[in-house]
């Protein structure tokens, strides 16, 4: 399985990272993988896409990397599993529910509840990111 993350500060990629370790856990494979290391042509073949991302601005997916990249997978993930995830410093999460409706018009289905950290993943948010992973790891 890919872990695919847009991170501006860190947070978001020590999330992906903390995911990928769960899903390992679980014994199954997973690779971190940076949005601007992958194309949507790379994730055609994943059974489950992992994508995260921070909010950014006002609660808003970053407009020249995240916000391409969503609007591709319109077409191309009809009838996969997706699993999202990020990290947020203000606001209410808004920009994650927004994703989760977009994600779910394109004919996904959410594996769960879109993950979201404050900041920093650290403590108890370092465990609810692994167990993500392992929850993940189960739908595989």
């Amino acid at each position: 399985m890919k872990v695919v993350y847009w991170s501006q500060t860190g947070n978001t990629e020590k999330m992906a990272n903390l995911i990928a370790q769960g899903i390992k856990e679980a014994g199954k494979e997973a690779e971190v993988v940076s949005l601007s290391d992958i194309t949507v042509d790379d994730l055609k073949n994943e059974e489950i896409i992992i994508f995260g991302n921070p909010a950014y601005g006002a609660e808003q997916l970053e407009e020249s990397e995240v916000e391409p990249f969503v609007d591709c997978l319109e077409g191309n993930i009809e009838g996969k599993k997706v699993a999202l995830f990020g990290s947020w410093g203000w606001g209410e999460g808004e920009w994650m529910k927004e994703l989760e409706e977009k994600i779910e018009s394109y004919g996904a289905t959410l594996i769960a509840e879109g993950l979201t950290v404050k900041e920093l993943p650290e403590g108890e948010d370092e465990t609810r990111c692994i167990e993500f992973g392992k929850l993940i790891a189960k739908e595989a």
